[in-house]
């Protein structure tokens, strides 16, 4: 009997491993609640930027918000934040390609001109149960 519910452990174990774990993105520094919040998960280099694995978005409210992504398997990934004030589905750039709107990474990562590579905004997943995200405004 021992050795079947040990068995029985080892399956529970492997289909959690399979169906990944809850991550919980916090998005700090929300400076008002015009438009809404944007949270794009990455799972690649490839894809960073390109092609969103999974997101969520919520009106804005000042200060912060908290999203959910269910079941994340066992990898690296990256996200990224914008605060959509005008709804439009971007953020707003000035005549020089500097950001009007609220934007942010994964570990709080910054690029010289433009996205973060995404190995500075990279984390693991199952090491990682929460990000941390503040927004930057210019």
């Amino acid at each position: 009997m021992k050795s079947a519910t040990f068995f029985l452990f080892l399956a529970v174990l492997a289909h959690a491993s399979v169906q990944g774990q809850a991550l919980t993105v916090v998005v700090k520094g929300i400076k008002n609640d015009k438009g809404n919040v944007a949270a794009a998960l990455y799972r690649s280099p490839d894809e960073f930027m390109k092609k969103t694995w999974q997101s969520r978005s919520a009106d804005s409210s000042s200060g912060e918000l908290k999203f959910i992504f269910e079941t994340v398997p066992a990898g690296n990934y990256a996200i990224s934040v914008m605060h959509d004030e005008n709804k439009n589905g971007k953020v707003d750039t000035n005549m020089m390609g500097i950001p009007k709107e609220g934007f942010g990474f994964s570990n709080d990562a910054m690029g010289a001109f433009g996205p973060p590579e995404f190995d500075k905004a990279k984390f693991v997943i199952p090491d990682t149960q929460q990000v941390i995200i503040t927004l930057k405004y210019y």
